[in-house]
């Protein structure tokens, strides 16, 4: 009998995402039937690059891969970067018969992800996130980009992967601010669309957090990817409910881009997740006490709860207006109504706003 861990895989339309300990080591098994190609391009960054390259690289077979490594950090997901390494793959010679592979977060993600959706008109490629946003979050729905001075993901594209090789062995390459980051998504799932897993996360995340290989956090993986999967296969390209997952996103990127990115993706997520449940209160759509519900699983999560004093009110509103998620030049919101139900599109008076931001510092 085998001694390795069973598989879960989860159908996401037409691509599945698997989670299992150690599966980077047999990721070549599941890239070379979900996207069999001449040539593969991996394209991870400095940190991640030295830890599991040449693994994915023996796995699939070393003379048939090219490395292309970029630096580490939000700020270098930009147009400048996507034109580098499409020229890159230009001067390589890499044809249409390539397959991209992100092999990383999800700034890797992204990038790698919109270099596949456009070079040669679009090529396939396949996820291989190495953090627990990337593999809860961001590497499943088929959303590509780049940042740009005006705000986040502000240029992209929809291209699904052909597949997700998610192995939570990964995570515990990771300081534990990085899992906090990506615990703030599992709470979001479960505000969202499940109040039995909110619970669960609420309760299992030290657990996961102690041991980032084991069943806990595999069945966080496991259960955030079903619920995003849900998601996004009623509403790919994010015209209804889908909308849905912006719920904290709103405030907390515009908090992430005023910070100057120095908060962490998932820290600006957990502050956004809580001022949104305000904001929710306040306008009557948000059952009372769902916020303290929130702000006490963060703080039992590790996570950031309050705006950082320095952040103005009035500029973190302004950059919610360049958000893509505005409507008619009108910035709107995913809110809550309850714990495991959300409701899309709703506006909010700038007065509001601007009142619960002021809160938040406190």
């Amino acid at each position: 009998m085998s001694d390795t861990p069973a598989r879960d895989t989860i159908a996401v339309d037409t691509y599945d995402v698997h989670v299992r300990a150690g599966l980077i080591d047999d990721a070549g098994e599941i890239v070379r039937a979900a996207a069999p190609a001449h040539r593969y391009a991996i394209i991870t960054d400095g940190t991640v690059a030295p830890l599991y390259a040449a693994r994915v690289r023996e796995s699939i077979g070393v003379a048939h891969t090219e490395l292309l490594t970029i630096p580490a950090g939000e700020s270098h997901k930009t147009r400048e970067q996507w034109g580098s390494l499409t020229d890159t793959l230009l001067a390589h010679g890499f044809g249409r018969d390539t397959t991209i592979l992100a092999l990383g977060g999800g700034v890797i993600g992204d990038l790698a992800g919109f270099v596949a959706a456009t070079y040669m008109r679009g090529i396939p490629f396949v996820q291989l996130p190495t953090t627990l946003l990337a593999m809860i979050d961001a590497s499943v729905g088929g959303k590509t980009g780049v940042d740009t001075a005006a705000g986040k993901n502000l240029v992209g594209a929809f291209h699904r992967p052909r597949a997700v090789i998610a192995d939570p062995a990964t995570l515990a390459s990771l300081p534990i601010a990085q899992l906090r980051s990506g615990a703030a998504e599992a709470i979001k799932h479960g505000a969202i669309a499940d109040a039995a897993y909110y619970e669960i996360v609420d309760s299992s995340l030290t657990a996961a957090f102690d041991a980032p290989a084991g069943d806990a956090m595999r069945a966080l993986i496991v259960r955030s990817v079903q619920i995003k999967a849900g998601i996004v296969t009623l509403d790919e390209r994010e015209s209804g409910v889908r909308r849905i997952l912006n719920f904290g996103h709103t405030l907390g990127h515009a908090i992430e881009a005023e910070s100057g990115y120095r908060l962490l993706h998932g820290e600006a997520i957990a502050i956004g997740l809580l001022l949104e449940a305000r904001l929710g209160e306040r306008l009557g759509v948000t059952m009372s006490g769902t916020a303290q519900t929130l702000r006490d699983t963060m703080q039992r999560a590790g996570l950031p709860v309050m705006v950082p004093a320095h952040l103005s009110g009035e500029r973190i509103l302004a950059a919610t207006r360049g958000d893509k998620k505005a409507r008619e030049g009108v910035t709107e919101y995913a809110l809550l109504e309850k714990i495991g139900r959300a409701v899309a599109g709703v506006r909010a008076p700038d007065d509001v706003v601007l009142s619960v931001l002021e809160d938040g510092r406190r």
